[in-house]
């Protein structure tokens, strides 16, 4: 399967997040370090949805590591319809950032730059009540959602051949009403 997240992928969002974290750390040096603990990924895992009709899924994946002395956690699914190089295909990751709420601030904070061209767009958008930011690649039919739950998880769907409306579709597989409840 044609899988968009890899585990170098995984490395690099967890530097970003642990660069967020060792820059806050420095910029409070003489502050007491209160952060929460994350989520164990096996209470993330059932978050991922199972396959739409005419689709098929790998194993939900997931972990919680030890990263510069803060914990992540990150979940993931792909999916995929079809065979072949052009099959329609879609990836959901759940990823707890509560240990960085710096992170989540500056990211969550980009998201109202929005931006068109012919080559695609970004765009910030609400998703049952929570912020988010879509993009999309038009050469590359990639398309990818972004939405931060409860302050903490951040929620990310990627698809690849398929029209960006059907965003909308895979964020509602996800129930974010429930994972907002996880703590």
């Amino acid at each position: 399967m044609a899988c968009f997240y890899s585990p170098a992928r995984a490395g690099l969002f967890a530097f970003t997040l642990l660069v967020g974290v060792v820059i806050s750390v420095t910029n409070a040096q003489n502050e007491p370090i209160l952060v929460p603990d994350v989520i164990d990924y096996q209470k993330l895992l059932p978050m991922l949805p199972e396959p739409p009709a005419g689709w098929t899924a790998d194993k939900a994946e997931g972990s919680t590591e030890d990263v510069g002395g803060f914990r992540i956690t990150n979940v993931h699914r792909d999916y995929r319809k079809g065979e072949g190089d052009k099959a329609p295909t879609a990836a959901i990751s759940i990823l707890d950032s509560v240990s960085n709420p710096d992170y989540v601030s500056a990211t969550t904070a980009a998201w109202n730059n929005n931006s068109e061209s012919g080559e695609g767009y970004g765009k910030s958008v609400t998703i049952e009540g929570n912020p988010g930011f879509e993009a999309f690649e038009k050469e590359n039919k990639h398309a990818t959602l972004w939405v931060m739950v409860a302050n903490r998880y951040f929620v990310q769907v990627e698809l690849q051949n398929q029209d960006p409306a059907e965003l909308q579709q895979w964020i509602k597989r996800v129930d974010l009403k429930k994972l907002a409840e996880i703590k």
